[in-house]
């Protein structure tokens, strides 16, 4: 049971007419005694909200940073019933409005609509439904809860789609569908075309040239059908925040660049998250559906706090590919992890596959070694610069492996990443 605001109001209204007209003690029991009848009697006549019946539809999940609307449908099998009810989910769900106003008579139906705002990535639950009836007098409400469960799973943003034009009609000019050469060790010969200004005349074909009355080059294309294994590390060094996201999603949204193109140039993609066991992991699917089980099984991904076991992370790559493939691994570029984790076992790994590195560097770093404006200034630039000296030599440690390494803020690793997989497409090194 629960008290309105007018059960107070009432009180005090008759206690100043008792105080005015009769004060006595028999005259505050006299409106004690009618309020609190009133309230029986309230309660009684109120509709049953423990009767109610409810169902949910709507949407099961949404981008981060986009809303979603969750309609809860209410059956009444009772009297009617009619006051406030709450929806409620957890803080992170982000609903917006949970306190709905409802009337629903008996043997009807009704619905409310609670609007979602997710803050985090992952699984969204709801919590319980709450439903406040009121009784006809408005002085008090019977209050009952329900369990109606229901999850809506807020995706990775995917912001750096931005980016996906560009490089798409970079990819265009690899295919050979655009009046550009590019000739790799690795691609295959596509078809003969006129030579314009700015072709290499190593790619001049002399025996079609003869046939024909202008200069003719071969264009190539790259290899199609190669296969990359995205690895997202979700030890600790993936779950500090970098600018206003945590490690993790940058990885996330980089991961999800890289593999929009890689699928679009006919390559097969495959993502495994790995700490000290696989977290998540996306393989055989078609380029034409790879989007929506990437995003779903990266969506409830979260880092753990420890360390990368490496050795086993190699076994697990090594165990699901086993024709030549581009690894692209996005890490954290610690010295210390990168040194004495990852490469006492990088040999197997390279010795076999295409290793590509991807780190992602704080900005912060940056504006830190630029600082001299006081002593405090000036002790952070000494931190960021050795910070920066430490990723350098586990740069230079990986490329001495013959590993490619790249290292950018949050904002520009997902163009850098997609543009060194560009690159060694280019080489004919896929």
């Amino acid at each position: 049971m629960a008290l309105t605001g007018r059960t107070p109001l009432l009180a005090a209204i008759g206690a100043v007419v008792v105080g005015v007209a009769a004060p006595s003690t028999s005259g505050i029991g006299v409106v004690v005694a009618v309020l609190l009848l009133a309230v029986a009697v309230d309660v009684v006549l109120a509709g049953s909200p423990r009767a109610l019946r409810f169902s949910r539809a709507g949407a099961t999940s949404v981008r981060l940073g986009e809303q979603a609307n969750v309609v809860l449908r209410i059956e009444n099998p009772g009297r009617r019933v009619r006051g406030v009810l709450r929806d409620a989910w957890q803080p992170s769900a982000g609903a917006v409005a949970d306190r709905h106003r409802i009337d629903v008579k008996a043997g009807q139906r009704g619905q409310v609509t609670t609007t979602l705002h997710p803050t985090r990535r992952g699984d969204r639950q709801a919590s319980r439904v709450t439903v406040r009836s009121v009784g006809p007098l408005g002085l008090a409400a019977r209050q009952c809860s329900h369990e109606v469960p229901w999850a809506v799973r807020a995706l990775p943003p995917f912001e750096s789609r931005k980016h996906l034009p560009s490089r798409l009609a970079r990819l265009q000019q690899l295919d050979g569908r655009q009046s550009v050469l590019i000739r790799g060790q690795g691609t295959e010969f596509d078809s003969l075309r006129e030579y314009v200004v700015g072709d290499d005349v190593r790619s001049i074909d002399w025996r079609a040239s003869a046939r024909a009355a202008d200069v003719m080059v071969r264009t190539w294309r790259p290899e199609r059908d190669r296969r990359i294994l995205i690895v997202l590390d979700t030890s600790r060094t993936s779950a500090g925040r970098v600018g206003d996201v945590p490690r993790l999603d940058a990885a996330m949204d980089a991961a999800l660049l890289l593999a929009t193109i890689a699928s679009h140039a006919g390559d097969r993609v495959d993502l495994v998250a790995y700490d000290r066991r696989v977290k998540a992991a996306v393989s055989g699917t078609s380029s034409a559906d790879l989007l929506p089980p990437l995003v779903n099984a990266m969506a409830p991904v979260e880092p753990e706090l420890v360390e990368l076991d490496a050795r086993g992370m190699v076994a697990e790559v090594l165990r699901r590919i086993r024709q030549r493939s581009l690894v692209v691994l996005l890490t954290g570029l610690d010295a210390a992890p990168i040194e004495h984790g990852l490469l006492p076992v990088l040999s197997s790994l390279t010795a076999r596959h295409e290793l590509l590195v991807a780190g992602i560097a704080d900005p912060r770093v940056a504006s830190m070694a630029a600082g001299r404006g006081d002593a405090q200034a000036v002790y952070e630039a000494a931190a960021a610069e050795r910070t920066t000296a430490e990723r350098r030599h586990a740069t230079a440690l990986l490329a001495r492996h013959g590993v490619s390494v790249v290292d950018a803020t949050p904002e520009h690793l997902p163009p850098a990443l997609a543009d060194r997989y560009l690159a060694l497409k280019s080489e004919g090194r896929l």
